[in-house]
């Protein structure tokens, strides 16, 4: 037993060896896979990344995407930027990719309006300026591209219930225009400015207000561009994202004579308050009549009251003596006098014959 005790204890260690070996291999293999797995991955953009001076490692590439960045969309931005000229040093690094991108930013458009601008060399567009206008909300390709290429827009807007602008000359005529205004972005002002309703809104009044102060409508139509200078001359771009470069007078149509069709509904509702002036005046005059009537029946009842007191008078005399039986007859044959006379007088007027 003895004589056997080195062998087994050579044959434990031997065992022990290979099993540590065994665990290394595996440890090795799995090292070995996943570095081939993340070589498989990022190789390509790596290999573009390298080729094109957008100096991006797989290391880089790795960490962009533990940090929930699309390593292809940063890789792809940093690649046009260097191919457009445009450098680290105008700000343009990997982290400050990641970290518009992590923002919530659209790092190609922002890539792609910087190389525009570039490019036409008429606009001066910073990283730093480019990123904060495209996290205010603004489009900023679209931004860039009206600064490079003018935009027309129509006034009134086409989506409008009215086709045109009306408006009233000081002789009554109205006419009925239309304007197209060229405007070029204003990046200084593009975050915080006002849309383009804000200057279909002031031109349109800007046009109301010119036409409203003309002498009459043939001065407008002779001369249509002196609405367009006068509404210019009011700066009517200011605070808002664009800068009207021009404005024109598309068409200009006449309307109805609108100072005629005033006055004569003001004079139509003249003749109506003094119909209703003549209408209460006549009811005055009516009520006033039944009034005298009223009071011509009062004066009638108060005759006949005191006619009758008059036999009382009588009776009353002839008892007391101051009224004989001849004063009575002749002045019975007075009165029959009286009423013969005044039936002659009737028979005899001049309405018979």
């Amino acid at each position: 037993m003895q004589s056997m005790l080195p062998a087994i204890l050579f044959a434990q260690g031997v065992l022990s060896g290979g099993t540590l070996m065994l665990i290394g291999l595996v440890f090795v293999v799995i090292i070995g896979l996943a570095l081939f797995a993340i070589i498989a991955r990022y190789f390509r953009l790596w290999i573009q990344s390298v080729t094109t001076g957008a100096s991006i490692g797989i290391i880089d590439l790795v960490r962009m995407t533990l940090r929930k960045v699309n390593p292809t969309v940063i890789t792809r931005s940093k690649i046009m930027a260097v191919q457009a000229g445009l450098y680290e040093s105008e700000g343009i690094t990997t982290k400050a990719l990641e970290a518009h991108y992590l923002a919530g930013g659209n790092v190609p458009l922002v890539i792609r309006s910087m190389i525009i601008a570039r490019k036409a060399k008429i606009i001066e567009l910073s990283f730093k300026r480019a990123t904060a206008i495209d996290l205010a909300g603004r489009n900023i390709l679209e931004a860039v591209q009206t600064s490079v290429y003018p935009r027309v827009i129509d006034c009134p807007a086409k989506n409008n219930k009215r086709a045109t602008l009306d408006a009233v000359a000081k002789n009554g005529i109205q006419l009925k225009v239309k304007a197209r205004v060229t405007v070029r972005a204003n990046l200084d002002q593009l975050i915080g400015g006002a849309t383009e309703e804000t200057i279909i809104a002031r031109v349109g009044e800007g046009i109301i207000t010119s036409i409203g102060s003309a002498k009459d409508h043939l001065e407008v139509m002779e001369h249509p561009d002196r609405i367009s200078r006068a509404v210019l001359e009011r700066g009517l771009d200011a605070h808002t994202a664009f800068e009207i470069v021009s404005i024109d007078i598309a068409d200009v149509d006449v309307g109805d004579n609108i100072g005629a069709r005033l006055q004569a509904d003001q004079a139509e509702a003249d003749m109506r308050v003094a119909r209703a002036q003549a209408e209460g005046r006549r009811a005055m005059a009516v009520s006033q009549e039944q009034e005298n009537f009223a009071k011509i029946e009062e004066n009638r009842a108060k005759l006949v009251a005191a006619e009758a007191e008059v036999p009382k008078a009588m009776a009353e005399a002839f008892h007391t003596g101051r009224l004989g039986i001849l004063d009575y007859y002749k002045l019975q044959n007075v009165q029959a006098d009286t009423n013969m006379r005044g039936a002659i007088a009737t028979a005899s007027g001049p309405g018979r014959k």
